[in-house]
């Protein structure tokens, strides 16, 4: 199955919340877009101490789950946000990858880059407040549509209409969507966090996280 980029979305921060500001809202990028060790360029996080650097690069939030949430919505200016395909802080808008055929350690070529699949997203009260809804992050952690982060490999340059060709296998065990519900929605047993705790191409961050599950 192809998987094509429907489009390439980066973000500026605006003011969120009070004074507070986030670059959640993503538009979509008509020119060819460079993906580096940090991420699209340019594109802005409010808040690096959680977001951004070079474990949370790219982020893929599956383009198939905004029909699941055009039925559990019912505020008509929350469903108009899922027309945009960087809805959810997304930067890759692509349909046909979900969390359970996606493993950690996935590699796939996007133009000339290279990026590994490397964490799940764990959610926050963003999501609820940019959609005016709350329960939604709630709802995640319910069901693991959760999308995930790509570490950069090698640096290059996308576009839409790309092609994400999978050009190496991680570890097969460990889906997207194991691995969320073993971490965030602490699904797990004592050995599968020792697992983790270990396993190679998880981001540090997501090992520590697992490894604090064994004291």
């Amino acid at each position: 199955m192809k998987r094509t980029v429907e489009a390439i979305c980066t973000g500026t921060a605006r003011p969120f919340n009070g004074a507070e500001t986030s670059a959640i809202a993503k538009r979509p990028r008509e020119d060819v877009v460079q993906i580096l060790e940090e991420g699209l360029a340019p594109d802005e996080q409010a808040d690096r101490r959680v977001h951004g650097g070079p474990e949370k690069a790219v982020h893929l939030y599956p383009l198939d789950h905004h029909a699941f949430w055009r039925e559990q919505l019912d505020d008509d200016q929350a469903i108009a946000l899922l027309d945009e395909p960087g809805a959810f802080g997304s930067n890759l808008a692509v349909r046909g990858m979900l969390e359970d055929n996606v493993h950690i350690g996935d590699r796939f070529r996007i133009g000339t880059a290279v990026l590994e699949v490397n964490q799940p997203r764990q959610p926050c009260w963003k999501v609820d407040h940019r959609f005016g809804v709350k329960g939604m992050t709630a709802k995640i952690v319910q069901t693991g549509r959760c999308g995930w982060y790509f570490r950069v490999l090698e640096i290059g340059d996308c576009q839409t209409g790309d092609i994400m060709q999978r050009i190496a296998t991680g570890h097969t065990e460990w889906t997207v969507a194991r691995t969320f519900a073993a971490i965030i929605a602490g699904k797990a047993s004592r050995d599968d966090y020792a697992e983790l705790a270990e396993l190679d191409r998880l981001s540090p961050g997501m090992r520590a996280k697992a490894a604090r599950k064994l004291t």
